[in-house]
């Protein structure tokens, strides 16, 4: 089959999360996030600045890590995973989160939807961690209930990628998009080097 190119793209809704949690240094099989309600984005540059006689010449941007505000409905298993809640040396039932508490690292993985082109782009961030600590809001006699804000950063991976994305449509190989919400890594999407 051959892959379509996508020149138009609006990102138009986000959804379909999954986390992969890496205990004891394994990656596990992926999870359900919860249902997003927004993801916003932002890149934390490394300038690097060359200067002639006190005067600057040349600049040079290089990505260092990206800053991700999640607002949504997130599972109880990934909130206490992602904030380190557990319920070590307590009665069934019973959780707890304090100075001992940390955080495991993740993959998180998501569809973004045009809705005009009917085109779906993956997106996937390969190494995660929460970026503050627990906030919850409750309001009593609200007409809806709140979303919860979550803020994580996304470092570079081994090969110093802080993100992937990929159109569906574009790819050759359906062993990418069936596995990039459960597997994701970066022997998926690697080029195998030809002989």
């Amino acid at each position: 089959m051959m892959a379509t190119i996508v020149e138009q793209f609006d990102s138009i809704r986000i959804t379909n999360a999954s986390v992969q949690f890496i205990e004891g240094g394994t990656q596990q099989e992926g999870e359900k996030f919860g249902s997003l309600g927004s993801v916003e984005g932002e890149t934390t540059l490394k300038e690097l600045i060359k200067k002639e006689e006190g005067v600057e010449v040349r600049k040079k941007s290089k990505p260092e890590k990206m800053d991700l505000t999640i607002s949504a409905h997130i599972k109880v298993a990934v909130i206490r995973k992602f904030f380190g809640i557990n319920s070590n040396g307590l009665k069934p039932g019973v959780y707890q989160y304090g100075q001992d508490s940390k955080g495991v690292e993740f993959v998180l993985t998501a569809d973004v939807i045009d809705e005009f082109e009917d085109v779906t782009k993956l997106v996937a961030f390969p190494k995660c961690v929460s970026a503050t600590g627990f906030k919850f809001t409750i309001e009593n006699g609200g007409d809806e209930v709140a979303l919860m804000e979550v803020q994580l950063t996304a470092y570079p991976d081994i090969m110093r990628q802080c993100m992937y994305e990929a159109f569906v449509s574009e790819l050759d190989d359906p062993t990418i998009a069936e596995q990039w919400h459960s597997q994701f890594n970066r022997s998926l999407v690697e080029a195998i080097p030809q002989v």
